[in-house]
């Protein structure tokens, strides 16, 4: 290898440390070669696993997530879920109402919202309904249908259409990956639909997710970041990831 290439491949990897991703037209600008020569460079290290390829870009891991049961989801970066769903609650105020989707963050908000009266909620997760139900000042309204089980929470057509019935406030979403390309994604495709429903029949999409779940990608895509009011997540999240985000009118709060 030529030292040439050695250095630009140097480059490509010391870029991939400090911004979390690195994208094929940028590295092709910057280091003045082309496009081809670029995706060279990204699949030869690839082969020597110290990066993953995307459509475009590269990330230092895999970025594809696999699902995970939300007992195990409970006991992952749990301060971090703490203060995220305590920042949500300032958005919160006696008499909205709101959809909560699914997730450990969004049963995290729950056990916090027993402060909030009075407060109406229209819920997929079973977990959620189960933590707001001792609260005689919280009107809940359990999604039916189908039962997913590693999330708990209910999925599918019929969930669907009883969501279409209903107009809130503010959509507090938990997901699986955030992209700032392809956009917000879950794990489960049947999850994704029932979470776009729950966009349209929201005036604003506030969505809750810790830094672990910036460059990752699921299999279902819920929605492109345009659609998205605000992200609220940790200090850890990836300041070049976070700042593409912003750059889309997209309002990234850090606690």
């Amino acid at each position: 290898m030529s030292q040439s290439i050695a250095k630009r491949h140097q480059f490509i990897l010391n870029r991939l440390h400090e911004q979390g991703f690195v994208n094929v037209t940028e590295l092709s600008d910057e280091l003045k070669v082309s496009v081809v020569t670029i995706r060279k460079d990204l699949k030869l290290l690839e082969s020597r696993k110290l990066l993953f390829r995307t459509h475009g870009s590269a990330t230092p891991s895999n970025p594809f997530i696999t699902e995970r049961n939300i007992h195990e989801k409970e006991k992952i970066s749990v301060d971090q879920k703490v203060r995220i769903a305590k920042a949500a609650m300032m958005s919160i105020e006696p008499g909205d109402s709101i959809i909560m989707a699914s997730g450990s963050t969004i049963l995290e908000l729950a056990n916090q919202l027993q402060t909030v009266k009075p407060l109406t909620v229209i819920t997929a997760s079973l977990n959620v309904a189960q933590v707001l139900n001792i609260n005689p000042d919280i009107e809940i309204h359990q999604l039916g249908g189908v039962i997913r089980k590693s999330s708990n929470s209910a999925v599918g057509p019929f969930a669907e259409r009883m969501m279409e019935g209903f107009s809130c406030n503010k959509l507090f979403l938990g997901v699986d990956g955030i992209d700032s390309e392809y956009g917000l994604t879950t794990t489960s495709a049947q999850e994704a639909s029932l979470n776009q429903v729950m966009i349209k029949s929201a005036q604003r999409v506030i969505v809750l997710a810790d830094s672990s779940k910036f460059g990752r990608r699921g299999f279902g895509k819920i929605c492109d970041l345009l659609v998205v009011d605000e992200i609220i997540t940790d200090r850890d999240a990836p300041q070049a990831i976070v700042k593409r985000i912003e750059e889309l009118g997209v309002t990234v709060r850090l606690v």
